[in-house]
């Protein structure tokens, strides 16, 4: 249970630098993000996640939107990220880095002894 809550911690911390790093290609609307999340282990997600974290990463100029027409429906909105976007999560993946390699380091000499 206790690994349970940390885990979705680390889950609520790291999610929208996932969504960032999805961003770095081609534009992506939300609902693909959710699919896109959804097939990584332990990353599922849900619209009413997503979208929020969307308006939030736009309002902070992390990614921008524009509207394209869907085949199937109404127009969608997509999401890119801009080049404040990709620093924030070039510096994100330089602080994850360290600490997986700090975690991992402790938790490999607790093995040890």
């Amino acid at each position: 249970m206790v690994a349970e809550k940390v885990f979705t911690q680390l889950r609520r911390g790291t999610l929208e630098f996932c969504v960032l790093a999805l961003l770095q290609g081609e534009p992506r609307y939300g609902f693909e993000l959710v699919k896109a999340l959804g097939e990584v282990d332990g990353l599922v997600t849900t619209e009413g996640t997503i979208y929020p974290l969307l308006a939030r990463l736009r309002r902070e100029g992390l990614v921008e939107t524009s509207w394209r027409e869907s085949e199937s429906g109404p127009p969608r909105r997509y999401y890119k990220s801009t080049a404040e976007g990709s620093q924030a999560l070039a510096a994100f993946t330089a602080d994850w880095q360290r600490f997986c390699a700090s975690v991992d380091a402790i938790l490999e000499s607790g093995r040890r002894g």
